[in-house]
């Protein structure tokens, strides 16, 4: 992915994070969105290239921005884009750590059509690399890591979020003597956050959202982490709907996937030569959160790059 467009991109995160910036602690998560997503869509369109959003907000009837499918840009080169210009609405609404705004891009065809349900995950640092594995219980996965880590496992961290249908993995993982990291929302920021040492995370496992693993699995396949998902219907009576509508997705996107099966980084990402980044809203372990300095306002971020196997830190200072 040539470097221009890149640095394109990562202003299109920018002007996003500053715009959901403004609703910091205000108890408005709905109008937080809102601001990113209009940002990130008029940053977009300002762009020479031809983009189409893959994963977004929702499919067109249900979103007026940002929609899957939507065409972006002003012609150029095919790209596309999976993004969430909010991830955390929550943590933004109340001001809390690790609000980001999230892209990823990589060439026509790459990323998967994810479709809207959820995704049992399991993510994992470069270290543990053919070590891990989304069908082995919590306990080898944390024997696994701790080898790899080199560490005793004590001392493993798992993310997990904090959900009712996650009470008995969370159980087995303190069964299994490791530790617990409890997170409210944005399961991007869990799963990218075991390649970044200074993060504390280890492991992240548990169901969330599949488009969120998308994301996730850009980032972490940039420098050669681990990430795995099988998607989960559920068993209620939206089940059946929401399976015929993954087929229906995947199907018209012509994307052969297994929708039962163990989806590999390969399945979710098909390319070497995609990218993701995160710019902090508010402050976290991963990036910072917008600064204001007098007439200046500073965005750091976080770029992850399939091309040159690279993390990159940025802090841009603009001028009001």
């Amino acid at each position: 992915m040539d470097i221009t467009r890149i640095m394109q991109v990562l202003g299109v995160a920018e002007s996003a994070a500053i715009a959901s910036a403004e609703w910091n602690g205000l108890g408005d998560k709905n109008a937080a969105d809102q601001a990113a997503t209009t940002a990130m869509r008029e940053a977009f369109n300002q762009i020479d290239f031809d983009g189409q959003i893959v994963i977004g907000e929702g499919e067109r009837d249900e979103a007026p921005m940002l929609y899957i499918g939507e065409k972006l840009g002003r012609g150029g080169e095919a790209i596309d884009i999976a993004v969430d210009p909010l991830e955390g609405t929550n943590l933004c609404a109340a001001n809390r750590p690790n609000a980001l705004t999230t892209i990823a891009i990589a060439p026509r065809g790459a990323l998967l059509f994810a479709p809207d349900t959820y995704m049992n995950k399991l993510a994992a640092g470069p270290a543990c690399r053919g070590k891990v594995h989304i069908d082995q219980s919590p306990a080898e996965n944390i024997q696994a890591v701790a080898t790899c880590l080199d560490k005793p496992v004590s001392e493993v961290n798992v993310c997990v979020l904090e959900r009712e249908r996650h009470q008995q993995l969370i159980a087995d993982i303190r069964a299994a003597g490791a530790r617990v990291r409890t997170i409210d929302d944005g399961d991007v920021f869990g799963a990218i956050a075991t390649a970044l040492p200074h993060t504390g995370i280890d492991l992240y496992l548990g169901s969330g959202g599949s488009p969120e693993g998308v994301l996730a699995c850009t980032g972490l396949k940039a420098i050669g982490g681990v990430f795995m998902g099988r998607f989960d219907f559920g068993e209620d009576v939206k089940a059946a709907e929401k399976r015929e509508r993954a087929e229906q997705m995947v199907a018209e996107h012509q994307q052969e996937i297994d929708l039962d099966g163990v989806l590999t980084m390969d399945d979710l990402v098909r390319s070497d030569q995609a990218c993701f980044i995160a710019s902090g809203v508010t402050a976290g372990e991963l990036v910072d959160g917008v600064r204001y300095y007098d007439d200046k306002i500073e965005v750091s971020s976080v770029l992850f790059s399939s091309a040159e196997r690279s993390v990159k830190y940025i802090r841009n200072v603009k001028t009001l």
